[in-house]
């Protein structure tokens, strides 16, 4: 048996022509709101899944080691989610995996943190975590578009620690989680596959960041390649509509997770 808890690591705030690039505002704001400054509100949103004998972190959110650099973003309501873990019966050494959908500060920042003596030490430190080599070559490399995106704090002290696991293509996790490579928002991105009693929950991250991005044309301007998003979302949405998956979404403040139809030659979320 499979149990899938939901956590809300905290929020962050990003303007509403980056997060819905070409689309008109007077379209995008009927499915999502945003302020006088033009600023959406974001969820920062992870998976906890239990299984028999696995405790699998999916993504981190932020963490507390950023606010003043990242302070244009506004985050707030920032939990520790270690904390967050004990409600549930477990602590940070009973987390076996850590599955990094990829380096971007809002998904990544809590995979390490300060101990006592304000040395950077990974936050689960007998789990080992997952990320696409793609992702970790990415770190080595930046591109220009994602360069002040990629901390070398999230993720360094983990290689370092010999916990770092790089994944090259699909592959299985445990039995009944599995990761994905799509490209398009940054290069080597994991979509996560959950097989539960309910069917399969998917946590696709940025590849589909809310609902209101589930149509193939709605790219957010922080995607790398918009033509290779569409792409992506259209090879990621023709199965989850087949085989009614249900979607997990990391950023939607409002809409936690749906399942996606066909609407002509496009998809919805319901």
């Amino acid at each position: 048996m499979v149990d899938i808890k939901i956590i809300e690591s905290g929020y962050i705030q990003a303007d509403g022509g980056a997060m819905f690039g070409a689309i008109p505002k007077r379209a995008w704001q009927r499915k999502y709101t945003s302020n006088a400054d033009n600023l959406c509100t974001l969820a920062m949103r992870c998976a906890l899944v239990i299984s028999e004998d696995r405790v699998i972190l999916i993504d981190t959110g932020m963490g507390h080691k950023h606010t003043e650099r990242m302070s244009y973003y506004q985050p707030h309501s920032l939990i520790n989610i270690e904390e967050e873990i004990k409600k549930y019966g477990f602590s940070s050494e009973d987390v076996t995996d850590v599955i990094l959908t990829h380096l971007h500060f809002d998904h990544c920042g809590y995979a390490t943190k300060r101990d006592k003596n304000d040395k950077i030490i990974p936050s689960f430190a007998k789990a080992t975590y997952w990320l696409s080599r793609k992702q970790w070559d990415n770190y080595l490399t930046p591109n220009i578009l994602e360069a002040d995106s990629i901390l070398a704090e999230n993720i360094q002290p983990i290689h370092d620690a010999a916990l770092l696991h790089v994944v090259d293509q699909d592959m299985q996790i445990s039995k009944e989680v599995s990761v994905r490579l799509f490209d398009g928002h940054s290069i080597g991105q994991l979509v996560v596959y959950i097989k539960t009693d309910a069917g399969v929950y998917t946590f696709p991250g940025d590849l589909i960041p809310t609902s209101a991005h589930v149509p193939l044309e709605w790219i957010s301007a922080y995607d790398i390649n918009a033509l290779k998003s569409a792409e992506e979302k259209q090879r990621f949405l023709v199965e989850a509509e087949k085989e009614n998956y249900t979607l997990i979404y990391c950023h939607d403040v409002k809409v936690k997770t749906s399942k996606v139809k066909r609407l002509n030659d496009n998809y919805k979320a319901y």
